[in-house]
């Protein structure tokens, strides 16, 4: 009988990524066949964030709710991956011992030896034999040299080019769970997408913690992210590229030229800055001002006019005071963005920041990130407001989730619009043009040119 699998992931792109492999993997060594259900599944697995508040008490939460399943069926096997997992490690067991193995983000790879041995399965590779139930080691690039060939769920993919974080930004812990960083060689990197681009993929999305930080090897030297990103442009079918996610300090020259010259690099960036205030930029180890970011997104600008920018920010960082908020809405206001991830400052175990004291109040972090979302809101609509009555490229998504009647795609700035089939025939195209009739809250309308 085929065994069935059931992912379930929380968290960012990197994320999902992983969790898309994990799948390819197990299908290949064990068969496994993905369901959309927990209760059909032989192994469930789960991947975690750890960037967020309570992020580990919203994983002892889902694996309190799979518990059940286990009662039921004593030979279901549960496994949790991510970052959760990497801080955590055997933890896990203690408060949830119905969880049969534990991987860290680097380790997904050695899941069909893991798996082998919770079932407690002869398993041929003596090394794999000796591999404990619990491995969140940082095994550097050694996953992507194991992992299968990807397969394609669309015209978009996710490919990751790197692995970890050296900044070390004092409220984050992708350092401590991902490890440092660590760039695939470019050669890897343009097998995957070949092989993505013969399946139809039509735009990549380059993966890592710090994507601009990227140093791939290449025939004995090392190739930055515009280079990078040069090669990835000459592949037979790649018509969009989009990286994410950025750090204004690597953000460099060459990274603007290549928005100058290369036309399948979209018209949208995420570029964190985080807060605009000097001095809370200083006490979260950013290592740039805010007049730094300013002058970046400026010199992208004279290249790219019409560029999209999304960015995140942290509302309530610890000493925040009044004057650091006005100088982070003055930057918001200044420089214009478009939908954008705000959230309140929590707490991370493990970082420097999690140790400086807070003397700001939650009403006062929640007033503070009501009007910082109030304006990013504005700009967002107002952003959305002028593409009506504009002619915009989408790449077709399929059908629309609210509508199944429309069709679904994506504008070059990453927003959703939904269109009428009513003018299309045959195959589905993998790009069409529409004029945007209509800005709604959270997607746009369009009708098919």
């Amino acid at each position: 009988m085929t065994q069935k699998l059931y992912i379930k992931t929380h968290g960012c792109q990197m994320n999902e990524y992983d969790s898309a492999r994990m799948a390819d993997l197990l299908g290949d060594s064990h068969g496994y066949e993905l369901v959309n259900a927990p209760e059909e599944a032989d192994l469930l697995l789960l991947n975690t964030c750890s960037i967020r508040e309570k992020a580990q008490e919203k994983v002892f939460h889902q694996l309190g709710r799979w518990r059940a399943l286990k009662e039921r069926n004593p030979n279901l096997k549960i496994g949790v991956g991510g970052c959760v997992a990497s801080q955590e490690g055997e933890r896990i067991f203690q408060r949830a011992p119905q969880v049969d193995l534990v991987f860290g983000p680097q380790t997904l790879h050695r899941l069909p030896q893991m798996i082998d041995a919770a079932k407690g399965a002869a398993v041929v590779d003596e090394a794999a034999q000796r591999l404990p139930l619990v491995d969140v080691t940082f095994p550097e690039i050694e996953k992507f040299d194991r992992l299968p060939d990807p397969r394609a769920e669309g015209p978009a993919a996710f490919v990751s080019v790197m692995e970890g974080c050296s900044r070390y930004c004092s409220f984050c812990v992708v350092p401590y769970t991902r490890g440092e960083e660590v760039s695939r060689p470019v050669a890897d990197v343009m097998r995957e997408v070949i092989a993505l681009a013969a399946q139809g993929v039509r735009e990549v999305n380059l993966l890592g913690q710090n994507v601009n930080a990227y140093r791939g090897a290449i025939d004995g030297d090392h190739a930055d992210l515009a280079e990078l990103i040069h090669y990835v442009a000459d592949v037979r079918g790649i018509e969009r590229i989009r990286f994410t996610t950025s750090h204004p300090l690597e953000f460099t020259d060459t990274l603007v030229e290549a928005f100058a010259g290369i036309p399948q690099l979209v018209d949208h960036l995420h570029l964190p800055v985080q807060s605009g205030s000097d001095r809370i930029l200083a006490r979260m180890k950013r290592g740039h001002s805010a007049d730094d970011y300013r002058a970046r997104i400026a010199a992208l600008r004279q290249v790219r006019p019409n560029i999209s920018l999304s960015s995140d920010f942290i509302v309530g960082f610890p000493g925040e005071t009044d004057e650091d908020f006005e100088q982070t809405m003055q930057l918001i206001a200044d420089i214009g963005f478009d939908t954008s991830f705000s959230f309140i400052y929590s707490a991370r175990p493990g970082t420097p920041a999690a140790a400086l004291e807070d003397a700001v109040s939650e009403v006062e972090k929640k007033a503070r990130l009501a009007r910082l979302q109030a304006l990013l809101r504005t700009q967002a609509d107002a952003i959305a407001s002028a593409m009506v009555g504009t002619r915009q490229r989408l790449l077709v998504t399929g059908p629309s989730r609210k509508d199944p009647a429309m069709l679904s795609g994506r504008t070059e700035n990453n927003r959703v619009c939904n269109f009428s089939t009513d003018a299309l025939a045959g195959d589905l195209p993998d790009f069409v043009d529409v004029e945007i009739t209509e800005a709604l809250p959270n997607s746009l309308r369009g009708r098919l040119l």
